[in-house]
């Protein structure tokens, strides 16, 4: 077994330590001006397991705003999106959205950078996924 180095992320979460509502975010506010990062939009299912919707990177204010009115990211509000973030160095954002493409496999877009995937830090247990994470696609 090969031991692989995850590096950990801190993702954003919103006012009283909880999940941003997708709908919720402020994107106006100057803290999004120039923000360029990765982001997860997800829902917890009924078991409580998180459903990853869009795993995705850029500017963050343009990138949330156009989800909001993607009907194929839409098609998920009744099921109450929520959205994290994290800002991560230009050149490993590339193999960060591989990585996090390939590990949570996101209902909506297939299609992930082609860059060598790099492991990093969840905003949810792992242990969450076990069900729906690719084995090959684990870090350990």
């Amino acid at each position: 077994m090969i031991n692989q180095t995850i590096m950990n992320l801190f993702w954003l979460k919103c006012e009283n330590n909880a999940w941003c509502s997708l709908r919720g975010v402020d994107l106006s506010h100057s803290y999004y001006d120039n923000f360029v990062g990765i982001y997860i939009i997800w829902y917890w299912d009924q078991f409580g397991n998180p459903v990853t919707v869009k795993v995705g990177q850029g500017n963050l204010r343009e990138r949330l705003t156009a989800h909001n009115t993607d009907p194929r990211i839409q098609q998920y509000a009744h099921l109450n999106l929520l959205v994290t973030w994290t800002d991560t160095l230009p050149y490993l954002r590339d193999g960060v959205e591989a990585y996090l493409g390939k590990v949570l496999k996101p209902r909506v877009g297939s299609l992930f950078p082609d860059a060598k995937p790099i492991p990093v830090s969840l905003p949810f247990p792992m242990d969450l996924l076990s069900s729906r994470v690719d084995q090959q696609a684990r870090p350990y």
